[in-house]
């Protein structure tokens, strides 16, 4: 009997679990692991199972439960609200956009402000029409693999042209009397899209800006064209270098108004990308010979208010050009057939028709 009382004692002191609560017990009671409870008491007196304390946090009246802890069997499955169609890096975009800006504000904008108004605008302009000329071959073959022949050879017209009587591209003198060749953009992005290759997801990237996939894969294999099939100096940095630097900064200076209203809308990336988006279909659209969609027209999207587009831009919005326009996206329709105007639809909201008089109406039909 001491032996089996020196035991106990033993396990109790070097085990934290020998004292434990006997759940079979009110809550006063207890038992040690030397069994001093009476278990006969036990056995023909049951007692009361007091229930489990609830651990688990209520929600109050007026307050909504945790999602994170599910009740009885609810399976409850969380996440992130879906990326816009077409946007799936729209988060990372979002953050390179603001990052873009910031960085334009500070050093882009500037120095595009002091070469427009301080450098010499001959040279400026000549060195603009030198760095296009040299991409009329790119332009030329994209419109042979978009089966448009006749641009295609005004295209080289042009490229001849200037390269001769326009030394060397420095003047455009195609564009004017009695040639009448205006520049028109075109690069592979515009093939792939004109035989239905998607814009893949929409991309916001330093030193690049606003494109897609599709269209930054086309813009690389533009630009590699002339190093390729001619090389130096044009595979050097002494020509990439100044024909990056001009053409961003001629672009900076074209769309600095259109930038402007994209930065007061009230969400200047979604306003970007969507105007981008539609600007691209528009581009393809012409292409085909077929009007831009009513609700991708730039100059519509860059009237919204509210959430609501209106049938003209606010004031003081200046929209984008249209795409047969000169100075902006010329890709015009095939060869002999003007680009489609936009269509023209109804306002949004109409005046209520009159009703039709009874002895006007249809007589029905007979089943």
């Amino acid at each position: 009997m001491n032996l089996t009382l020196l035991t106990a004692a033993l396990l109790s002191t070097s085990s934290p679990d020998a004292i434990l609560v006997d759940p079979q017990l009110d809550s006063g009671q207890q038992t040690t692991p030397a069994g001093h409870s009476a278990p006969e008491e036990a056995a023909t007196e049951p007692q009361a199972v007091p229930p489990e304390p609830d651990t688990e946090p209520q929600a109050t009246e007026g307050e909504a439960a945790d999602p994170q802890v599910p009740e009885g069997n609810a399976i409850v499955v969380t996440g992130t609200s879906q990326a816009p169609p077409g946007d799936p890096l729209a988060n990372i975009n979002a953050t390179t956009f603001e990052i873009t800006q910031s960085v334009d504000r500070a050093v882009v904008e500037p120095i595009a402000d002091v070469y427009r108004d301080d450098f010499p605008k001959p040279l400026r302009k000549g060195l603009k029409n030198f760095f296009r000329n040299l991409l009329e071959p790119v332009v030329f073959l994209n419109y042979l693999l978009q089966l448009k022949p006749g641009k295609a050879f005004e295209t080289l017209g042009r490229f001849a042209i200037n390269s001769t009587i326009g030394v060397a591209g420095l003047v455009d003198v195609a564009k004017k009397e009695p040639f009448n060749l205006p520049y028109r953009r075109n690069g592979l992005a515009n093939t792939l899209g004109y035989y239905g290759v998607g814009t893949g997801p929409f991309l916001v990237l330093p030193l690049v800006g606003a494109t897609t996939l599709r269209d930054f894969l086309g813009g690389l294999v533009d630009v590699s064209v002339l190093p390729t099939a001619v090389g130096k100096p044009f595979s050097s940095l002494k020509y990439a270098i100044p024909a990056y630097t001009v053409n961003s900064l001629e672009f900076r200076i074209e769309f600095d108004e259109k930038l402007e209203a994209i930065n007061a809308a009230d969400d200047p990336y979604t306003a970007l990308r969507e105007i981008y988006l539609c600007q691209r279909d528009a581009d393809i659209a012409a292409l085909k010979n077929r009007p831009p969609p009513r609700d991708c027209r730039p100059e519509v999207l860059l009237a919204i208010d509210d959430g609501e587009i209106d049938d003209a831009a606010p004031e003081g919005i200046v929209p984008l050009p249209d795409i047969d326009t000169a100075s902006q996206t010329d890709l015009s329709a095939p060869v002999g057939i003007e680009a489609a105007p936009p269509v023209e639809t109804a306002p949004s909201v109409q005046a209520e028709e009159a009703p039709t008089p009874a002895s006007e109406e249809a007589p029905a039909t007979p089943q």
